[in-house]
């Protein structure tokens, strides 16, 4: 299957290139991300896992972005040289995207979240309270052994090494989940800025931008010198996308997000907006914003909600953020601009980081 090719503007009412790609990536990946549910060896099971699989079939097909195939393939076509990508890629893109929705419903277990991308988290589609986050950390667990089947199943060249590479990722996102989980009872005082960029990079932008782009890139066969071009590219613009999504989990809105706005000031979240209003606050300010997001999720009102954001507006937090977003979107860009475009392969990514840079979800 070829990708679109930038060519001509997209005449009125006609969808951006970046756009129409995206759709096309989205419903190639979800056809594919479908049939990794079908395993004949667990029908007959039980009727309850069944209904388990039911569930978190249609949890993983909720619409999306898809960013991360998206991804895959760009890295792949810049690797290659051509629009082209072959059938088992998808598989491969798939796989990858399995293994996402293994850690957002884990995720969401530990946030305590109550919607993902629109409808109910996992947990609590499968059982009330404490039974339903067992049984979705289970089924987690099964998502993640798919996964890896599914990317080795796909027999693409070198398949072996990218997904041990991919894992060694994963673990480092696990230490960046750790560590936002664990600051979350600090002190303001005790948790710097850095600390919270340095969750941002090992949660979210090595293993959502930085490996799809370097995997797809490994399966076509990418230089070592791409290879590292594309790991810049993916860190800057992975740190601009944690950033925004720090600012949409303060500041959003929950029926365009598609999960809660409050969460992080629910969950305590020692995001990096919290912390740039907190370092610039004057010592009453930052009495009441460490005591704002030290109080019981009980007390954390629309009140205590509003009040929030109104010290993060006014010390400069939001401001701060929306800069580095900004930043992190034209160091992305900048880095870009130095790697090839076959096809027009970069001027696509090109679009998409653009994009993602002004996403209101």
């Amino acid at each position: 299957m070829a990708l679109p090719r930038p060519a001509v503007q997209p005449m009125s009412g006609e969808l951006p290139l970046e756009q129409a790609w995206l759709k096309l990536v989205q419903a190639q990946v979800e056809t594919s991300l479908g049939e990794l549910f079908d395993l004949p060896d667990e029908a007959r099971l039980d009727a309850r896992w069944t209904w388990a699989m039911a569930q978190a079939r249609t949890y993983a097909l909720r619409p999306a972005k898809r960013v991360r195939p998206a991804l895959v393939m760009a890295g792949h076509c810049l690797a290659k040289g051509t629009p082209v990508v072959p059938g088992e890629l998808w598989r491969f893109a798939a796989g990858l995207e399995l293994l996402h929705t293994f850690l957002l419903i884990h995720d969401d277990v530990a946030d305590r979240a109550h919607l993902r991308r629109g409808g109910a988290a996992l947990h609590h589609l499968l059982a009330p309270g404490r039974g339903g986050e067992d049984l979705a950390v289970v089924v987690g667990d099964h998502l993640f052994a798919r996964s890896l089947e599914a990317m080795l199943e796909s027999g693409l060249p070198g398949v072996a090494r990218v997904v041990r590479y991919y894992l060694s990722v994963c673990r480092h996102t696990a230490a960046g989940q750790y560590l936002d989980l664990a600051l979350g009872g600090a002190p303001l005082s005790q948790v710097s800025l850095f600390q919270t960029l340095r969750v941002a990079y090992l949660k979210t932008a090595r293993y959502g931008f930085c490996a799809p782009l370097v995997c797809g890139a490994m399966l076509g066969g990418a230089s070592p010198e791409l290879v590292a071009g594309l790991e810049r590219v993916g860190r800057q613009v992975g740190l601009a996308y944690q950033l925004k999504d720090d600012l949409i989990g303060l500041f959003g809105d929950s029926s365009v997000a598609g999960k809660a706005a409050d969460g992080d000031f629910m969950q305590g979240k020692r995001t990096f907006p919290v912390l740039a209003a907190y370092v610039r606050a004057p010592p009453r300010a930052r009495e009441e914003l460490d005591l704002l997001w030290s109080l019981p999720e009980s007390l954390k009102d629309a009140r205590a909600l509003a009040r929030a954001r109104t010290l993060v507006e006014e010390y400069g937090g939001r401001e701060a953020c929306e800069r580095l977003v900004t930043r992190g979107s034209h160091a992305a860009r900048r880095a870009l601009h130095s790697l090839p475009n076959p096809n027009g392969a970069r001027d696509l990514l090109d679009a998409l980081i653009a994009r993602l840079a002004h996403r209101i979800a």
